[in-house]
């Protein structure tokens, strides 16, 4: 695979690199409101609006001011004044959580804009008979793959490339099947599998980082398939290169956020 980043044009302003409307966290979740605007704006993206909960919006100002705020009427008033949408890192599963995401997905439904669902988000879909938006990313882990297909974990595990294409088929998208070694899958049956990557990204919060990063490449205007291709390797080797300093045991989601531009300038050396 030719690892290669979106073009920076330098005439540009932060429209031309995409605006992400985030719709993340809940009551126990506001770290992963935090970590998933941040991976958007730190791989390059524009602009990133965070569409939550007052408590939410109150905790990740302090933490990340550049980060536009909205309740969550608002950006669903707002939608269209964004290129990518991102929904469901801890957003919960409560009864608001469950209102709020159909009725973002209702109204993302008919849409090409890319959008795409991670975490909690899954969850939800699981429970309920929804119509999805075309133009979908998917983000599970094994746990959430197996509520999503209605089967055992042990059998997501036993078989990843063809529960990944199951996942592509039912809900006609772009799987990132998490795994130690991830698997990327398109609705024509391509299928991406990630070499790299260790234990120091099982830890809470790095998921977040990589829904954050896959939308970020979408709103510079990659396709689905290149996106999440690009976004699972970046992550996994910024998880490698965290760990050579801080080892295995004690990386953090954060340290892998500070390491994407580490990253960044590794591959624009090789290229």
């Amino acid at each position: 695979m030719d690892y290669k980043l979106p073009y920076r044009e330098q005439n540009s302003n932060k429209g031309t690199f995409g605006k992400v409307l985030n719709v993340a966290g809940s009551k126990n979740y506001i770290g992963a409101a935090y970590l998933s605007s941040l991976s958007v704006l730190k791989i390059g993206a524009g602009y990133v609006g965070l569409a939550s909960e007052k408590n939410i919006i109150k905790a990740v100002s302090a933490l990340l001011p550049e980060t536009v705020f909205l309740s969550r009427k608002e950006g669903l008033n707002n939608i269209n004044n964004f290129d990518v949408i991102l929904i469901g890192c801890g957003l919960g599963q409560g009864f608001w959580s469950k209102y709020w995401f159909k009725k973002f997905v209702n109204k993302l439904r008919n849409s090409d804009k890319p959008v795409v669902i991670d975490a909690d988000g899954l969850n939800i879909i699981s429970k309920l008979n929804l119509s999805l938006p075309r133009n979908l990313i998917i983000t599970p882990h094994p746990a959430e793959a197996a509520r999503l297909l209605e089967i055992s974990i042990s059998d997501v595990i036993t078989d990843t490339e063809h529960f990944a294409k199951e996942l592509s088929n039912k809900y006609n998208c772009v799987t990132v099947l998490k795994t130690h070694r991830t698997i990327v899958c398109d609705t024509n049956g391509n299928i991406y599998k990630n070499e790299h990557g260790n234990s120091a990204l099982s830890k809470a919060g790095t998921g977040d980082v990589l829904a954050g990063i896959i939308a970020g490449l979408l709103a510079q205007r990659m396709l689905p398939f290149d996106a999440a291709k690009l976004g699972v390797y970046l992550h996994s080797i910024a998880g490698e290169l965290v760990s050579e300093e801080l080892t295995e045991y004690s990386v953090l989601a954060s340290d892998v956020v500070n390491y994407i531009p580490k990253v960044i300038k590794r591959i624009n050396q090789q290229s």
